[in-house]
Formats: C-alpha cells, sequence, structure tokens
C-alpha cells in the first residue's frame, strides 16, 4: 500500500499559475506509474495526466495539453504537476493516483489501473 499526499492547491485568478505536489510514503515509488485526476462539483472524475516509472513517458488530456506539465523527482519520492494559464473550468479537486504497472514506461489514463489515490486537493481558479 502506497499512501500519497498532494499539496500546492489553492485559489488562484484566470491565467494564473499553480505547482501540485504528490509526495509517496514508499521508497519504491520509482516503480510506480503516477496519474493525475480531478472531479468538479456534480461531475465524474476526470484523466487530467500522467507518467511512468522513468518519467520518460507522459500522456495528458486534450483539455490541458500546452498548459500543465507532469514530472516526477523519483528520488524525492514525488510527482508534480504544473499548472498555466489556468481557467475556471479547471476548478476540482485533483488527486493523484500510483499504479504498479509491469514496464517502465507503462502509462494509463484509466483510473481503474490505479489502486493507490491520494485525499486529494482543491484547485479554484477564479477572479
Amino acid at each position: 500500500q502506497v499512501q500519497l499526499v498532494e499539496s500546492g492547491g489553492g485559489l488562484v485568478q484566470p491565467g494564473g499559475s499553480l505547482r501540485l505536489s504528490c509526495a509517496a510514503s514508499i521508497r519504491t515509488f520509482n516503480t510506480y506509474a503516477v496519474g493525475w485526476f480531478r472531479q468538479a462539483p456534480g461531475k465524474g472524475r476526470e484523466f487530467v495526466a500522467c507518467i511512468s516509472w522513468s518519467g520518460g513517458t507522459t500522456y495528458y488530456a486534450d483539455s490541458v495539453k500546452g498548459r500543465f506539465t507532469i514530472s516526477r523527482d523519483n528520488a524525492k519520492n514525488s510527482v508534480y504537476l504544473q499548472m498555466n494559464s489556468l481557467k475556471p473550468e479547471d476548478t476540482a479537486v485533483y488527486y493523484c493516483a500510483a499504479g504498479n504497472f509491469n514496464y517502465r514506461e507503462s502509462i494509463s489514463a484509466s483510473d481503474e489501473q490505479y489502486e493507490n489515490w491520494g485525499q486529494g486537493t482543491q484547485v479554484t481558479v477564479s477572479s
């Protein structure tokens, strides 16, 4: 079981930036792929971005491509989501999730593939 803790959420104006962090409790975090998902009020959970073990493979939802960047620092057991040019429709609770996939470059946009989840951090984009 991997414990994940998200941080970095908050209130930001449209066009602003935030950097979310996801810290893991396990030393072998470098064998887990990580995904970021979000859930807005009254909506289902939505895929945002994911990254492979090595960090060499990433994938983004079309809605955030070119604005968000996912990265990881395995030495710090952490994954980050840099969010730029934020829009009101980015408002949601953001969750990180970790999955123990078989191959170092494996990734997934499906929340069903991830067995470990954080508690979420609120991001609100409003003027």
